[in-house]
């Protein structure tokens, strides 16, 4: 039974689905840490009301999309002209390679596969930016700019925050990098994870893509609800472009429970914020756990989920199949990923008594009874996909990336093979100013405003930023709890906190300076800045919870900063 269930993973680029596994154990579905869902919302109560009119909603037909589209927009404050609603985000990442991608389009990876895969189903090149691992996977958003400009791509696309890794830029970044590309044929913010950040107050930048010619905003419901089996999802443009999507669009795109959901909204935003809060603070908890396990690394994001390094020696697909038939625990193991390998996992976050038996299945598995011990190579009999990764980022990035075989070769040639990009020469004058900060995702944050982060941030902080040398936004690497067991030891670990610079499968650093940064990590804009990181990581014990100002609008309405969400009843009414 558990090889027929670890089958389900050796076919196609994502994981299966809860059915398949359900049908396939003859069990219920495992705890989930693959899929990235919002676990507060809906409520129970919501639950118990979608229940009681299942009969209708699954018996008759849903309203136009018209009408299921208005609604949104209502609660957004939003015009409807400039919003399409699809059948999930990938049916709208469908129409946009279908109508606007003409023949290539430039993507940093590891990112979110239907990015890489749609295009490249429909015979466009994609240009493949290497996100670096000596970096921290982190956007340096002036080499992606070059890269793109020397590659000739007509298509840009940013995830922020970029799963599966939850790196973010502040919307000031993305909005130089916008104008930057003006005269591309699209510019794509994929804002699927963006109201699990908290990294700033208002970080979407919706409104202004409104009053662009070529800028789309791509916007997850599912993911964000915690429906993913609601397939439902918005971009937001200009109305000439929305109006394309929208035009080729079906009338009943969008179906009954999509349709109930929307209209329940109105009087459940109280519990929608709260529920955005949690994971906020369930992101901090469950990164110190993690971190404190021997070898492993969490990186810092700004997402609903971690992206972890395994230790050395550990196998990603041998770690994700013992999680699942020996624990009943799903993880999403990133070898399939183009730019990742199986040495890294995406974990979901979820509430802290799932986490406490997702760190034990770990410590069982990387360690078995020898806690901090090396951990085996492990006996591993099938592919875990990182050839298939070598063969397409080589066979769709042409001339480009000749350097990439040769890179594969031998680590000690990759120095030589990185080009050392300066920043873009003709980028706009931008005032210079503090980029909106992130904490590490280990310390622990003490700060109090953490919870309140979102009403206590002005919104004119991070404003005017650019990029280059002096605009460029500093990384720290992520740092690995073995590093925090040599320090109380009384160890100086060379380079305690950065992570081994390795050559990734398949990928040689194509327009990136592959060199890790030094500089302080960055801290929530109004925050006091940290004190200097010691050598390793001490995990800091966790604040309690903190009394939460009562928001004053629906968060997803980023488009209309300072406008009151629209009124509901008075026993309803958030703030």
């Amino acid at each position: 039974m558990a090889d027929n269930v670890t089958s389900l993973f050796r076919t196609g680029a994502h994981s299966p689905s809860m059915a398949a596994l359900a049908r396939e154990s003859g069990e219920s579905g495992p705890l989930d840490f693959c899929i990235p869902c919002n676990p507060y919302f809906p409520t129970p109560a919501m639950f118990e009301e979608l229940t009681h009119r299942l009969r209708e909603i699954i018996t008759f037909y849903p309203s136009s999309a018209d009408t299921i589209t208005g609604e949104l927009c209502n609660l957004l404050q939003l015009p409807p002209q400039c919003v399409a609603m699809g059948n999930g985000s990938t049916e709208l990442i469908t129409w946009i390679d279908h109508l606007l991608v003409r023949e290539s389009l430039a993507i940093p990876v590891p990112t979110f596969g239907r990015w890489t895969d749609q295009p490249l189903e429909t015979g466009k090149r994609v240009d493949m930016f290497p996100l670096q691992e000596s970096n921290g996977f982190a956007l340096d958003p002036a080499q992606y700019i070059q890269f793109i400009r020397s590659r000739g791509s007509r298509v840009a696309v940013i995830c922020n925050p970029n799963n599966p890794d939850g790196g973010f830029l502040p919307r000031q970044t993305i909005l130089a990098f916008c104008d930057a590309l003006a005269d591309l044929d699209l510019v794509i913010i994929d804002e699927s994870f963006l109201e699990f950040a908290d990294a700033e107050a208002e970080p979407s930048i919706v409104e202004d893509a409104v009053m662009r010619p070529n800028v789309i905003v791509l916007r997850s419901l599912g993911k964000n609800f915690g429906l993913h089996g609601i397939r439902f999802g918005y971009l937001v443009a200009n109305p000439s472009l929305a109006g394309k999507i929208r035009s080729m669009l079906p009338k009943w795109n969008l179906n009954s429970f999509a349709e109930t959901v929307v209209f329940m909204l109105r009087d459940h935003g109280a519990e929608y914020l709260e529920s955005l809060h949690q994971v906020r603070r369930d992101r901090l908890d469950m990164a110190r756990q993690l971190s404190q396990l021997p070898g492993l690394t969490v990186y810092p994001s700004q997402g609903n989920f971690l992206f972890v390094r395994l230790p050395v020696g550990a196998e990603g697909t041998v770690v994700r199949d013992q999680l699942l038939t020996e624990h009943r625990i799903l993880v999403r193991e990133c070898g399939n990923k183009i730019g990742s390998s199986s040495r890294f996992l995406r974990l979901v976050v979820r509430p802290q008594v799932d986490v406490r038996r997702l760190v034990s299945g770990l410590e069982s598995v990387l360690y078995g009874s020898r806690r901090g011990a090396a951990v085996p190579e492990p006996n591993n009999n099938y592919s875990s996909g990182t050839a298939a990764v070598d063969r397409l980022v080589s066979s769709t990035n042409g001339s480009g990336m000749q350097g990439l075989a040769a890179a594969a070769q031998g680590q000690g040639q990759q120095q030589q093979q990185q080009p050392q990009l300066a920043p873009v020469a003709q980028w706009p004058q931008q005032q210079q100013q503090q980029q909106p900060q992130l904490a590490p995702v280990a310390q622990g944050r003490q700060q109090q405003g953490l919870l309140t982060a979102v009403g206590a941030m002005g919104q004119g902080q991070g404003q005017g930023q650019g990029f280059g040398q002096q605009g460029q936004q500093p990384q720290q690497q992520p740092m690995t709890a073995m590093a925090q067991a040599q320090q109380q030891a009384g160890l100086s670990p060379v380079g305690a906190g950065q992570p081994q610079q390795q050559q990734q499968p398949g990928l040689s650093p194509v327009a990136a300076n592959g060199q890790p940064q030094q500089e302080p990590w960055l801290t929530p804009v109004g925050q006091p800045q940290p004190q200097q990181q010691q050598p390793g990581l001490t995990p800091v014990a966790q604040p309690g919870p903190q009394p939460m100002p009562q928001p004053t609008r629906w968060p997803a309405a980023a488009a209309s900063r300072g406008t009151p969400w629209p009124e509901a009843p008075a026993n309803n009414r958030v703030g």
